[in-house]
């Protein structure tokens, strides 16, 4: 992403707002800002041709969600996490999961239903060429869709910020080999292929259970 896409006087400042929120939450959570970096006011300023004031703005919104923490008179750095001091959160994890099947549920409409089928294809396709990055964005892209399903906002906004805090710890367990990445992307085509099965009958319970199940499946495996 470069600064080109807020050359646009259309764009309103909130969105600006969420499209660097958007991109900067990403890159930490892709680990292309590895825990512990400082991240330089002036170079994102620069970078996404913006003002300091609305650059610091989004930062705020990064330390509220645990991703990077503020040093007075020091700078901006990325956070570090691990699972045992998560553990808590992937319990909230999965009871949230299983919420979205019971909360608000909605059928997806027809964008929806042709991004999850889409994700199915990706998913695939990563079978077949495994990459640990290419694997978080798509479970990532997923994860977001999924929770297009509930009309709840309090519970999207709740599931996704504590999606956020976990999904750096088990990108960083395929790097350093303590999971096998080509099991975890297999077993993550099944869920994408079970939960859209469910869906497509209209049991969107079933699609949360799947999910829930998934979740603690995955910790089971990280805590090993």
């Amino acid at each position: 992403m470069s600064s080109a896409i807020f050359e646009n006087s259309d764009i309103k400042a909130r969105d600006r707002f969420e499209i660097l929120h958007h991109e900067l939450r990403n890159r930490i959570c892709l680990l292309d800002y590895a825990p512990g970096m400082r991240l330089s006011e002036t170079e994102l300023a620069e970078e996404f041709g913006v003002s300091r004031t609305p650059l610091r703005r989004v930062l705020a919104r990064l330390e509220d969600g645990g991703l990077v923490h503020s040093v007075h008179g020091v700078g901006t750095f990325v956070t570090d996490v691990n699972i045992e001091e998560l553990a808590q959160t992937y319990q909230l994890r999965m009871e949230l999961a299983e919420l979205v099947g019971k909360l608000s549920p909605k059928r997806p409409d027809a964008a929806l239903s042709v991004r999850l089928s889409d994700l199915s294809q990706r998913a695939k396709a990563l079978v077949q060429n495994p990459e640990p990055r290419a694997f978080a964005q798509i479970n990532m892209d997923f994860f977001l869709a999924r929770l297009e399903l509930s009309d709840n906002a309090p519970l999207r906004e709740i599931s996704e910020r504590l999606y956020i805090q976990t999904t750096r710890i088990w990108l960083k367990s395929f790097f350093a080999s303590i999971i096998d990445l080509n099991e975890e992307i297999r077993v993550f085509a099944r869920e994408v292929d079970e939960v859209i099965a469910a869906i497509e009958l209209g049991d969107l319970q079933a699609a949360a259970l799947i999910q829930r199940a998934h979740i603690s499946m995955s910790y089971s495996r990280m805590k090993r």
